[in-house]
């Protein structure tokens, strides 16, 4: 029983003191404090006794705490004897209350100071700003003091008390209270620290350079009062020049001993309970914190509520701008700052009786500190976002030097065809073939059988290569087909190359279709290597690229023919058709892709190098800004420029020895943006894309009078038109046609027959295509008239004629359904308009008349169309008041689907906000139609009403006009100033080819009288007898015909004019019996005349 014990609570601090002053054992610990010498601050290694310096830190507290009682104490006296071993602090705040205690009988100092657990802070309903807390503060430094002396002056009594306590608190001396009929309130302890519970003999420097900065400067810097040491004022009157004192210190420690910048610290003051400093940290957090004059060394979640909103805009910020560093942690960031808290909390809470770090919940602090933009903006400016950005970039280079490739002879990848050579002392003689895909990787290894195994490599690319040049680094350092390059090359980070010696790879070559996509395949890899491995680019046939025919013509037998010649590009080919027109016996066979190619010919290619191998120009300076103009999101107005100024018909001469750079920029991909914007951007002529315009094409060419299944047309669309984007997209093209609900096609060309979508969900509500039926609407015939096709020029695919580059409607379907898309370095948004106001426009136009002003329209919105003056247009919904406490919404702004609002409306009922700013709402809308009824309480319904009900309920949307961009008639991209000016181009076109009609028109019915002037003739003399046509060869009629002066009309130019196909010879027919066929065909609108036009009464 003898090992269990009772202490006093006065024994148990003596015995235990850790659990209330902290550690009473000398420890060694970086920290701030202040040197003599210099009169400065210095971040150094300290050797101190932290339960030493907390009983002094309590008696300092204290004394700033009586600020907090009498807002006029104007002054703090510290006194340090290192002869005596004594320290005391006096303040002129009001003093202690000289009187005996009501309840304890003794006189009120002696309760505070020398009796355990006695406070004035223990009622926690008061809201106390103080540092004072659990009833031990000052007794701790009379338990640990071998003397410790109490003398306060009360100038409402008019008495002075003193007393002293000595060893340990243990025995009190008798108060010596006296008479002070006109001196000031004060109170002073004055106290010897038992240096021997402490293991010291006397204050140290270490200690007294503690506790000049801890406490003295501390308290100078949060007090708000007038510190003086040992008699001397200290230098510090306010927060602000306390931290200049640190960042003088880190200056100095950087060897800067030159004046302070301006921005060197930042301070704020959002509330009168905190002030807050930033400044940029050396690579560490720092932190010099306080709450109610108590140094949190710690910090605490004072420092945390502050260090986080600034770390949370920092972090918004390296988002923005971090685009090649690495992806950086919250800590990351925070390790650039140095902030100062000084903040008064309310009844705040300590981990420890130590109180080194504020445990209080924000939400009890008392009061916010939010900082203000203009506080962001300013730390913004300062060095701290280029010291994140600097952080993120080394440490992206570390990681990313992680990834370098090496000399190694075997990579481990399933993928890889290695060269027998790659990574050995040969390695910088061995290619590396990139493959658009595996079939294209088939096609390599046929033709690596004939070049031999040691100096060629394969390698397929999984679709395209990620752009770099806006990717952060995290998409770089995790993409494996990049980083697979790297290794199998042997590339090492931000090396300098200047030759291919000790790499895996000497030589690199781009193996892609001959298409828009293979193009911009090569054009990624290009720019992936100028924008990490610029140097590569310039050593000579490091990069070359491999190319194969797009078209192949040949005389005789395909297998040994008599001729041959390959075309490595469209207009190539075009120039050489046009230079041979008309000579026989040509062949031809397309190739859409490198897996057209066969085996064969991969042999044939790689026999025949040198024609199919083109080396890059080594890269010139002045070409690295062009990569980056094709492919920097930072360039994209100079990019718009570059396409705008891009001609039809340009193209990459494959003929040339070398390619460089900028013709490979200006002249090849260039037609991959191009495309891209062609199957993104409507034509101010039809107001169609591509995708649409093959779907009415194929329409047209069947008459689709009867319904078919979307699936189906689809299908027939893609193989009459040769469609190469997947089928789900032309259906969703086909769709797009077809719909008829509110913000969708003023004037539909498709018939929707079953669910189409509706305005309830945009259309996104539309059936499956497998599902649902369509047919030409009636006014598709109306709108592109017949009588215009044959002024239309054709595409072609494969040899085959294909949609017309743009259709001629008679009005501009471009402003009457309008067009959305995004391209490449270009984007369009033109509304529809009114087809009446459009009418009436052209026809004032067609009178020389000035246009009227026109304003977007959709078909079926009854809500309110304003314009806002310049370029916008504010579209506004239906809602009125219908009862004390309720509205009724019968229409949405255009382009608001109904779904989406129920959903917001939802989210405000569901809302953390109690009671919600709506009460309920019943949904009466219709697939057509928009009615919710919505209640609310009389308080919001008078919100709603002040405010406004449009506004509130966000029932107005905008649309601009100024994003008119179309491609005009000759094919190029024209961002139009003014709807009117589409208006007009459009007039300018379509009257070109009204004329064109009519003249075509005229020259029709010249040769339909030519024709029936020749039937005539032809059967007035067989009538005569002058032309006997029985138990002849047709060949000797065709011949008889020519010579009696009967003119000759080929079926070929009948189909070409309707933009058909033209009529084809078959296989294995001898050129001279084709030319009969064709020549014969020619009168077959005389031989095939009916008999009974022989005979007398047709002849009469």
């Amino acid at each position: 029983q003898e090992q269990y014990q009772k202490l006093t609570q006065l024994e148990h601090i003596v015995k235990r003191p850790d659990t209330y002053i902290g550690s009473i054992e000398m420890t060694q610990q970086q920290m701030w404090v202040f040197n003599s010498e210099t009169e400065s601050m210095e971040f150094r290694n300290v050797s101190f006794v932290p339960g030493l310096y907390k009983i002094f830190d309590e008696i300092v507290v204290n004394a700033a705490d009586n600020k907090q009682n009498d807002k006029s104490m104007s002054e703090i006296r510290v006194t340090i004897d290192r002869e005596k071993g004594e320290i005391s602090v006096w303040n002129n705040g009001r003093g202690i209350p000289i009187e005996i205690h009501s309840k304890e009988k003794i006189y009120v100092p002696e309760l505070i100071f020398g009796n355990l657990l006695t406070s004035s802070n223990y009622d926690d309903n008061q809201k106390k700003v103080t540092g004072g807390r659990n009833g031990f503060g000052a007794k701790l430094c009379n338990v640990f003091s071998t003397e410790f002396t109490l003398e306060t002056q009360d100038s409402n009594q008019k008495k002075k008390y003193k007393q002293t306590w000595t060893e340990n608190m243990t025995k009190m001396g008798k108060a010596k209270i006296t008479d002070a009929s006109k001196g000031e309130d004060y109170t002073m302890v004055t106290f010897k620290p038992d240096f021997a519970k402490f293991g010291m003999e006397g204050i140290d420097d270490d200690f007294e350079a503690l506790v000049k900065l801890l406490v003295v400067y501390d308290l100078a810097g949060t007090a708000g009062v007038t510190v003086k040491l040992n008699k001397t004022r200290v230098p510090i009157r306010n927060f602000k020049q306390y931290m200049q004192m640190y960042t003088k210190a880190i200056r100095r420690e950087r060897g800067d001993d030159g004046p302070a910048p301006k921005d060197e610290i930042l301070t704020c003051s959002p509330d009168p309970r905190w002030e807050i400093g930033f400044s940029v940290s050396d690579g560490a957090f720092q932190q010099v914190s306080f709450v109610n004059s108590i140094a949190t060394t710690s910090g605490g979640t004072h420092v945390n509520y502050i260090a986080d909103q600034i770390c949370n805009r920092l972090a918004d910020q390296v988002k923005k701008k971090n685009k090649t560093g690495a992806t950086l942690k919250a800590a990351q960031i925070r390790n650039h700052i140095f902030i100062f808290v000084n903040a008064q909390i309310v009844n705040p809470s300590f981990n420890s009786q130590t109180k080194e770090q504020l445990t209080t919940k924000a939400s009890q602090f008392g009061s916010k500190c939010v900082l203000e933009e203009e506080f962001y903006k300013k730390i913004l400016k300062t060095d701290v976002m280029n010291n994140i950005l600097h952080f993120a970039a080394q440490k992206a280079d570390q990681i990313l030097k992680k990834s370098d490739g090496g000399r190694r002879t075997r990579m481990n990848n399933p993928k890889l065809v290695e060269a027998n050579k790659a990574g050995t002392k040969d390695g910088h003689h061995c290619t590396l073939i990139l493959t658009e895909g595996d079939s294209a990787k088939g096609l390599a290894m046929a033709g690596r059988a004939v070049v031999g195994p040691d100096l060629f490599g394969v390698f397929p690319l999984r679709g395209k290569l990620l752009n770099v040049r806006d990717a952060s680094f995290d998409q770089i350092s995790k993409n494996a087909e990049i980083q697979n390059i790297k290794n199998f090359i042997g590339l090492q980070h931000k090396k300098e190359y200047t030759e291919t010696k000790g790499l895996r790879y000497g030589h690199l070559m781009i193996m892609t279709d001959q298409d828009h996509d293979g193009s911009h395949i090569k054009g990624l890899l290009i720019n992936f290597l100028q924008a990490q491995f610029p140097s590569l680019l310039k050593i000579p046939e490091f990069l070359i690229e491999f190319i194969t025919p797009i078209i192949k013509v040949w005389k005789g037998d395909p297998k040994n023919p008599t001729k041959q010649r390959s075309f490595f590009t469209m207009p190539e080919y075009e120039e050489w058709l046009e230079a041979h027109k008309g000579e026989r016996g040509w062949d031809h066979k397309y190739y859409k892709g490198l897996g057209t190619s066969s085996t064969t010919d991969a042999q044939v290619y790689f026999r025949d190098l040198d024609r199919h191998l083109k080396e890059f120009h080594t890269m010139k300076d002045h070409e690295a800004e062009l990569i980056e103009l094709a492919f920097s999101k930072k360039k994209a107005d100079e990019r718009k420029e570059w396409l705008r100024q891009f001609k039809p018909g340009t193209y990459l001469d494959h003929s040339v020895s070398k390619i460089s750079y900028t013709d490979f920029i200006n002249k090849e991909l260039i037609l991959f943006s191009m495309a891209d914007n062609q199957r993104s951007i409507p034509s101010v002529v039809d107001g169609l894309k591509p995708g649409q315009r093959k779907v009415l094409y194929a329409c047209f060419r069947r008459n689709l009078k009867k319904d078919m299944k979307v699936v189906e047309l689809a299908g027939l669309v893609s193989g009459m038109t040769a469609y190469q984007h997947g089928e789900t997209s032309l259906q969703q093209t086909i769709v797009g046609l077809a719909q008829t609900f509110v913000g969708s096609n003023n004037i539909n060309c498709l018939e929707p027959s079953g669910n189409f979508g509706s305005r309830l969900q945009g259309g996104s509500d539309c059936a499956s295509a497998r599902y649902i039926y369509t047919r030409l609407s009636p006014f598709a015939r109306k709108i592109f008239h017949t009588a215009d096709e044959p002024l239309l020029t054709y595409n072609e695919d494969d040899g085959k004629k294909i949609e017309p580059e743009t259709y001629m409607p008679v009005v501009p379907m471009v402003l009457i359904n309008g067009a959305d898309g995004i391209g490449t370095g270009w984007s369009s948004s033109i509304p529809n308009y009114n087809p009446e106001d459009v009418v009436n426009n052209l026809k004032r136009l067609m009178k020389g008349e000035p246009i009227e002003p026109m304003q977007p329209w959709f078909r079926g919105f009854t809500g309110e169309v304003v314009n806002m003056g310049g370029d916008r247009f504010k579209f506004s919904g239906i809602i009125k008041e219908t009862g004390d406490k309720e509205v009724e919404i019968t229409e949405l702004p255009i382009r608001t689907w109904t779904q989406d609002f129920k959903d917001k409306l939802e989210d405000i009922i569901k809302a953390e906000k109690v009671p919600s700013f709506i009460k309920d709402y019943k949904d009466y809308n219709t697939h057509d139609k928009v009615h919710f009824v919505i209640q609310l309480d009389e308080k919001n319904m008078k919100a709603a009403l002040s405010e406004g009900l449009e506004e509130k309920f966000k029932l107005t949307k905008s649309i601009a006009t100024s994003n008119l961009v179309a491609f005009d008639p000759e094919g190029r991209i024209t961002k139009y100033a003014t709807v009117d000016d589409i208006l007009k181009e459009f007039f300018t076109v379509r009257l070109k080819y009204y004329e064109r009609r009519k003249q075509h028109q005229l020259s029709e019915l010249q040769k339909e009288l030519e024709k029936l002037s020749n039937q005539a003739r032809f059967v007035q003399m067989i009538i005569d007898g002058k032309l006997v046509i029985s138990k002849k060869k047709k060949s000797v009629l065709v011949n008889e015909l020519r010579e009696k002066g009967f003119k000759a009309f080929t079926k070929v130019a009948d189909a070409a004019k309707l933009g058909e196909d033209e009529a084809v010879v078959e296989e294995g027919e001898e050129d001279d019996d084709a030319d009969v066929e064709v020549l014969s065909s020619s009168y077959d609108y005389l031989l095939g005349m009916a008999l009974w036009s022989l005979t007398h009464e047709r002849r009469g």
